[in-house]
């Protein structure tokens, strides 16, 4: 590879392309973290050159260093525009791009025209240079930010509503305000338009970047998960799409199709939000990740080995990249589905108890595992067979005040079990693995055993609101009659009444020597209705 030192107008001298693969993650930058940073940083250097424009600058000004991006020339066809791949350091190009679009805005607003100028040459080719309208742009993102890019950039026209949101527009719209704000418009005219001037050639030629340009034979993938990153962290689902489109690239196949049909919805926002799993909150796709690859390693792998897992997987495999792409898929809708499964459907009640209640999410690959499978491989009894066993002895073990340290062990074993049985006995295997058991961290209680724990242990003040609320709920839908018209209670928002007041004592007395009444009431403060 080559490593050299450029300033902004270096880089986007003459025509250029700067493509943003699709393997690449859309652009996530914000404002705390990397925009008003940034903001800061070019503003000081243009407060610099500003003081040499006016006389008062003595010293060289010294650049400022934004970071590093590495590129992989493309072959094209003799006389077209130049273009490259951005393997690395896409969210600081891009953003610099939108910063200078903004400070150009300005500048045709209040400024002089050469510095408008000098600003649109270092964004926009040459219109006649191009063989279609979105080559105009030197650089190009990743095909979710193609449209919000695009109507920034179009100073002659507003951002549309649906797009005014998207981080892109957001960005470009803050620049916008701060370079409008320090330049002052609204005061000295000639002021203004020395700061212009003065932004222009801070953006222009005194901010730096190493620009890596990647030689046939380096492999972009190791060199892209080595290099430290400034600002958000990639997700592990940002490494595995680079890797497994890297992989697609090199067997030739057609990419933007790939992302299309396979790999498109885990770039939106609701596959990127974080989600609570335990104490923590991690990203709603790496959680998917984590659990896709527990159903095909059959082991355990912890959260900050998601993307080290996969590659290893990928490499012993072998498969066609997509092949991969369509079973993460495949699954992936799944996983998507299970907020919506049917309320009153036994994979929505196991759903709603286990996963939402119970926040096991220990459960995650099996619940994944189990619904995977279509009909012709699952029968829909061994599938409810299946979750109804496994919903039985978490249950029972909760109340029986049970250990859960275990858990991860024995899903990890009954897993294994299944692979090896197969989908069409899924039902079997579970409730015959969790019942042949009689070790106290894996066993299950017993209708005798749940009795006398709902008699004797607190649960009342042992278990949260809302597993007791489950709880009830879950006795209240047995003894319903399955010819009623709501065969299941509301769930999640009815309140829980009881017989003997939980402080009783304060205001009803018991002779000291009476025991037998003191925790007879005791005992009847555990009786909701």
């Amino acid at each position: 590879m080559k490593a050299d030192t450029r300033t902004p107008a270096e880089i986007f001298a003459g025509p250029a392309r700067y493509v943003i693969p699709l393997f690449q993650r859309p652009y996530v930058w914000n404002k705390t973290d990397q925009w008003e940073p940034l903001w800061n940083d070019v503003r000081a250097v243009a407060e610099q050159v500003l003081e040499t424009l006016d006389g008062y600058g003595g010293e060289a000004i010294p650049p400022h260093f934004l970071g590093a991006i590495v590129l992989e020339q493309q072959w094209i066809q003799a006389g077209f525009i130049p273009v490259r791949n951005v393997i690395d350091g896409q969210q600081r190009l891009t953003t610099l791009q939108i910063l200078m679009d903004a400070a150009q805005l300005v500048a045709a607003q209040y400024g002089l025209p050469i510095d408008a100028k000098a600003l649109e040459a270092v964004v926009l080719n040459n219109a006649d240079l191009t063989q279609h309208p979105d080559e105009v742009f030197k650089v190009w993102p990743t095909d979710r930010d193609q449209d919000a890019y695009r109507a920034v950039l179009d100073n002659d026209r507003e951002v549309a509503e649906e797009l005014a949101a998207t981080s892109i527009a957001l960005a470009h719209a803050y620049f916008v305000k701060e370079i409008t704000e320090w330049v002052e418009p609204e005061g000295d005219e000639e002021k203004c338009k020395r700061r212009i001037s003065a932004l222009t050639r801070a953006l222009r030629n005194h901010l730096k970047l190493v620009v890596i340009d990647l030689e046939p034979g380096d492999n972009a993938q190791v060199i892209f998960e080595t290099l430290n990153h400034r600002g958000t962290p990639l997700l592990a689902a940002d490494l595995i799409k680079n890797l497994v489109f890297q992989l697609a690239a090199q067997q030739k196949d057609d990419l933007k199709s790939l992302y299309e049909q396979y790999w498109k919805p885990f770039d939106s926002n609701k596959w990127r939000r974080d989600v609570r799993q335990g104490r923590l909150y991690r990203p709603y796709v790496d959680i998917f990740m984590n659990y896709w690859l527990v159903t095909r390693l059959l082991r355990d792998v912890p959260a900050d080995r998601v993307f080290a897992e996969f590659r290893d997987h990928v490499r012993r495999v072998q498969s066609p990249a997509k092949q991969i792409m369509r079973d993460i898929a495949a699954d992936a809708r799944v996983y998507a589905g299970l907020e919506n499964l049917p309320w009153d459907s036994v994979e929505g009640t196991f759903y709603y108890r286990v996963i939402g209640v119970m926040e096991a999410s220990v459960v995650g690959p099996f619940l994944l595992w189990v619904l995977r499978w279509p009909e012709q491989r699952m029968p829909a009894e061994q599938r409810h067979k299946a979750l109804k066993a496994m919903e039985s002895w978490l249950v029972r073990r909760m109340l029986c005040k049970l250990t859960t340290k275990n858990y991860n062990r024995i899903l990890l074993e009954l897993l294994r079990e299944l692979d090896q049985g197969g989908p069409e006995i899924a039902g079997d295997i579970t409730e015959k693995f969790l019942s042949r058991s009689t070790a106290s961290a894996v066993y299950w209680p017993s209708d005798e055993e749940v009795i006398q724990a709902a008699q004797n242990v607190k649960v009342y003040k042992d278990l949260t609101r809302g597993r007791l609320r489950m709880v009830l709920e879950a006795l209240e839908d047995k003894t319903r009659d399955k010819y009623a018209e709501h065969n299941h209670c509301p769930r999640g928002n009815l309140t829980i009444e009881h017989i003997m007041p939980q402080s009783w004592s304060q205001y009803w007395s018991v002779p000291a020597h009476d025991h037998t009444t003191r925790q007879r009431r005791e005992v009847l403060v555990q009786n909701p209705r």
